[in-house]
This record gives C-alpha cells, sequence and structure tokens, in this order.
C-alpha cells in the first residue's frame, strides 16, 4: 500500500509517517518511481508506535525498544522492560515537580486573594 492508504487505516497524518520513517521507527519499500510502500504489517506497526507516543515515550526511546518487537528475545525483552522503567521514573520525578511548582502556584494564589481583600477594606488614597 501506498503512504496515504497507510495513513488512512492507521489514524494519522501522512506527515506522521515520514517522520517514523526519518526517525527509523518504520520501513518502506520503494518503487522505481520513488514511492513508497508498505506491507499491512505496518498498520499495526504504526498503531503501536502511537500507543508508545501516548505513553510519553520519544522517538529516540521507541527506537531503543524495537528491537524487543523486531527480533523477540529474552535479552531484548529484558531490555525493554528495563527501558520502560527508566521511562515511568523519569515521568513519575516529573510529574513530582509539577505537583510541587501547583503547590507553590497555589500558595500565591492565597496570598494575591488575601491581599486583594485587604485592598478593598483600605482607605483611598
Amino acid at each position: 500500500m501506498r503512504i496515504g492508504e497507510l495513513a488512512s487505516r492507521a489514524g494519522v497524518s501522512i506527515r506522521s509517517v515520514r517522520y517514523y520513517e526519518e526517525q527509523g521507527l518504520l520501513a518502506s519499500t520503494r518503487s522505481s518511481s520513488g514511492q513508497r510502500h508498505y506491507t499491512d504489517d505496518e498498520v499495526e506497526r504504526v498503531a503501536f508506535i502511537q500507543r508508545l507516543y501516548a505513553a510519553g515515550l520519544s522517538s529516540r526511546t521507541i527506537v531503543e525498544l524495537l528491537p524487543c518487537v523486531d527480533a523477540p528475545s529474552r535479552e531484548n525483552s529484558d531490555s525493554a522492560l528495563e527501558r520502560m522503567a527508566q521511562e515511568r521514573d523519569r515521568l513519575s520525578t516529573h510529574i513530582d515537580d509539577l505537583v510541587r511548582t501547583r503547590d507553590v502556584l497555589d500558595a500565591l494564589v492565597v496570598t494575591a486573594r488575601e491581599h486583594r481583600e485587604h485592598l478593598g477594606t483600605a482607605p483611598a488614597g
């Protein structure tokens, strides 16, 4: 199938398919006129790549995980599990940082409201 059909069947843009190829996540064969051609297996691969992106993984990390799919083995599986655990830890740290930032903002909102209330009772002048 050509790139437009793959994009349509996988529910992504043609631009995304091209990006996946540029990043080494997806491969195609080329016709004599240079058009990309894909197999039906690529539809599921694109869906899998989409799930990995939805999980917050970068294309560089996804490339590290693909050997588990392309060449299944205990070693590749162990490597993929370890890499996903690292990414989960990274995301957890980021979430903790965001919660702390939100808490600081909440405190500033309380202070600003108190200041605003004080302004309403202060004499004009």
